[in-house]
């Protein structure tokens, strides 16, 4: 079974669930808002991405972080998505291990 994470309220969320939803994908939501994130789960993340595409630095909250608090090395951007899971791109999909971050029909093709 994939595992989806992400924030139900935001809409690339919305369109991925729709779309696997709607192709018969069957999946469990994790709700960063609700559940968080451990260090554990963004450690395994970071041995298969580097951390600038973990983080989402085109939303809101990254574009409220004063240029102090924006990470510049892989703790720092732990410590971030740890405090702000919002500013962890999502969804993130995985079974094992990641199989797409945000959407992209191609990669979603392949689930």
């Amino acid at each position: 079974m994939y595992k989806v994470y992400g924030i139900p309220n935001c809409d690339t969320v919305k369109k991925s669930l729709t779309w696997l939803k709607e192709n018969g994908i069957v999946f469990e939501f994790h709700d960063y808002k609700k559940v968080g994130i451990t260090k554990e789960k963004l450690d395994e993340w970071l041995k298969q991405y580097p951390w600038e595409e973990l983080v989402n630095r085109k939303g809101l909250t990254w574009k409220q972080l004063e240029e102090s608090e924006r990470p510049t090395n892989q703790a720092a951007a732990i410590q971030l998505m740890l405090d702000k899971t919002s500013v962890i791109r999502r969804p993130i999909i995985e079974k094992g291990k990641i199989k797409a971050i945000g959407f992209d029909l191609e990669s979603f093709q392949k689930l």
